[in-house]
């Protein structure tokens, strides 16, 4: 055996020294050798991270270098790099931040018997790269045996924190996993599904249940299955912060835009959830002194309470004046600065106060009486948007006043809720003295009052029919009359009013911000109503045009009922409410989207493709044929999403003139 002897040099000792040599160069004394066979230049980032190695451990590996000469031979002094020509620029990048100077002294290997453009190819071709799985598990162990966080690692190594952070969440998937991937039953972005949480036995159980489907929004979503979505309510009302103070973790995606990732223990939630709604509750009812409050993450349709609603009040004189000054005030400051594109700060502050204070006088106009207030309640939901939604009002059927009798033998409450008949129809015996006093107090007979008042009705019949003004107001009244009032007969129009519930015939359609836009225009009427139903004729009576017409309009709505049932056939009610949707310009892409829920899931694949295929194109759908139902119907809705596609039954027609009726017939035919 030969012992192998190192030279070690300067570059003044070059014309000395013989082949395989290491020399220290100057930095500045360094070149890029022409016969290098790498012609495509490192990338930024690749130099980024061997400036941060060699500032972290120092030059791993000599730079290979052959002297330069000049035309006639002789050495120029440089030397060009045939390998190492990465590290020489990393160097360089460290000459620029001034971590190092020109003139540090690099090592080198002296090569003057190889060809440099053969030994520049062999050193980027005979090399095999470390596999991913190594690199992640490496990673890991750094962070786990040396407690490194990710931004000391990326120092070390010249990448960004995220990518470190990818790299570990990647390291620590399911030894099980990672060795499937490393024999090439996953591919890089399956694992990074996986990694989206750190529970093996989670992974395990979802990799075992994959069918031939493995792609990764798939995993994904079964791996988040039990899981809420941070754009959930329940997330959006608690918020992150709260719930990780409270031991909740959030599972966050760092492979894909995640939106805040997903709420991993579902129950902390709700409670998180129940424990601020009740704080919320609790101030209501201090504040307000409500008899009872209760908090519901969803909206208990079966309550089977009676609602009241605020009753319109008259401002103090002092409210009054505060509010005359202030919208006097907000009037002039809305007509001096309406040219303005943006306003300074002192004059946005100030409209600020002063549609805070307009809208805090403005709420005193409406008040609940205090004995509906001693007796009644308060729910306090989660709204769909996240927010807490407050129901006042609620009544007890225990805690409805007591009920009295006024001189006509009406029943009523303490309240003036007409809750009986008007009268019974009969007088009290008189008590005559005698025979002229008992003529006197007998009343007309029943057959006698009927014949007149058959004649009253006719004469009124055809009275109101010749005054449509007169005619509109009376339907007003005796629709708002059962809308807003329950009890006895209010309207001596015949006109029955009925609102079907939805929520039977669709789960969740009272929560949602169609039906919540519909209860906040419902309570609005309600608290502009007389508290007396028997008041109800003069406050409609004295609407102008245009508000009678919006309650008449708002009444009607809530007796429109298109829900298609099996058990009822009617044909020329659903023609009708197809012509209505079109006279309205039904748009119902801006209530509905499609989604595995409210339709994908419950529909057949045939029907799944045709909706892709419509709304996006044949390709699109072509490329979903091969999934199973509860992939295609998870994939076609992100196709589906912001195209506004609905299927027809939710599809509204264009108005047509008289001239086309018999095509909106076709089409309502067609839809059925």
């Amino acid at each position: 055996m030969t012992d192998t002897i190192e030279t070690t040099a300067t570059v003044f000792e070059a014309s000395a020294i013989e082949n395989g040599a290491v020399l220290f160069v100057p930095l500045n004394k360094l070149k890029k050798s022409p016969r290098n066979a790498r012609k495509t230049p490192h990338s930024e980032a690749h130099i980024e991270a061997l400036a941060a190695s060699i500032a972290a451990k120092g030059m791993l590996q000599n730079l290979v270098v052959e002297p330069e000469t000049d035309a006639e031979g002789e050495p120029t002094g440089f030397y060009l790099v045939t390998i190492g020509e990465g590290r020489r620029l990393a160097q360089l990048l460290r000459v620029k931040r001034k971590q190092i100077k020109k003139t540090e002294a690099i090592r080198c290997v002296l090569d003057t018997e190889n060809d440099a453009t053969e030994i520049s190819l062999d050193e980027n071709v005979t090399r095999e790269a470390m596999h991913p799985a190594d690199q992640f598990e490496r990673f890991r162990e750094l962070a786990e045996n040396r407690g490194w966080g990710a931004e000391e690692i990326a120092a070390r190594f010249g990448v960004s924190a995220h990518v470190v952070r990818q790299r570990l969440r990647l390291g620590a998937v399911s030894p099980k996993l990672m060795q499937v991937y490393r024999d090439g039953g996953l591919s890089l972005d399956q694992l990074m599904a996986f990694a989206i949480t750190e529970d093996h036995d989670r992974q395990v159980q979802v990799y075992e249940n994959l069918s031939w489907n493995r792609d990764p929004s798939t995993i994904r979503r079964d791996l988040t299955r039990m899981n809420v979505a941070a754009a959930d309510r329940r997330a959006i009302f608690v918020g992150a912060d709260a719930y990780a103070e409270a031991g909740g973790t959030i599972i966050r995606d760092l492979f894909t835009e995640d939106r805040g990732g997903y709420f991993e223990d579902a129950a902390l939630l709700d409670r998180l959830v129940i424990d601020k709604l009740e704080r919320i509750a609790a101030e209501i009812q201090a504040l307000e002194g409500w008899k009872w409050t209760a908090v519901h993450i969803d909206f208990p349709h079966a309550h089977g309470m009676r609602r009241s609603y605020p009753h319109p009040v008259h401002l103090s004189a002092d409210d009054g004046a505060a509010f005359g000054t202030a919208q006097e005030e907000y009037n002039r400051l809305s007509s001096e600065y309406e040219g303005y594109e943006e306003l300074p700060d002192e004059a946005d502050r100030r409209f600020g106060e002063l549609e805070a204070e307009i809208e805090r006088i403005d709420a005193k106009r409406h008040a609940y009486d205090a004995g509906e207030i001693a007796r009644g309640g308060v729910f306090v939901i989660l709204n769909h948007d996240g927010t807490a939604r407050i129901e006042r009002g609620l009544i007890r059927a225990e805690d409805e006043a007591p009920k009295s009798t006024d001189v006509e033998g009406a029943t009523v409450t303490e309240d003036g809720e007409i809750v009986g008949d008007e009268g019974s129809g009969e007088a009290a015996e008189p008590q005559p003295d005698d025979e002229e006093a008992e003529d006197a107090g007998k009343p007309l007979s029943d057959l006698l009052i009927r014949d007149l008042t058959a004649h009253r009705t006719l004469s009124l019949r055809l009275a109101l029919g010749e005054q449509p003004d007169m005619a509109l107001v009376a339907v007003a009244h005796a629709l708002a009359a059962q809308t807003f009032y329950r009890g006895g007969e209010a309207s001596c129009l015949e006109i029955r009013l009925t609102s079907a519930s939805l929520a039977s015939h669709a789960d969740g359609v009272a929560d949602t911000p169609a039906a919540k836009a519909l209860a906040d225009r419902h309570a609005g009427w309600a608290s502009d109503m007389p508290r007396d139903v028997a008041d109800l004729w003069a406050f409609v009576a004295g609407l102008d045009h245009a508000s009678l017409m919006a309650l008449l309009a708002h009444c009607a709505a809530l007796t429109v009922n298109a829900v298609r049932v099996p058990w009822e056939q009617k044909p020329n009610a659903r023609a009708t409410a197809e012509k209505l949707a079109s006279a309205v310009t039904l748009d119902m892409a801006a209530q509905w989207t499609a989604t595995v829920q409210s339709y994908l899931g419950r529909v057949t694949k045939v029907h799944i493709l045709n909706a892709v295929r419509e709304a996006v194109g044949h390709d699109a759908a072509e490329r979903i044929t091969g999934l199973k139902k509860p992939e295609m119907a998870q994939a076609a809705e992100q196709l589906l999403a912001g195209t506004g596609w609905l299927p027809s039954v939710l599809r509204t027609a264009r108005p047509v003139s008289r001239d086309t009726e018999s095509e909106a017939e076709a089409f309502v035919h067609a839809a059925e």
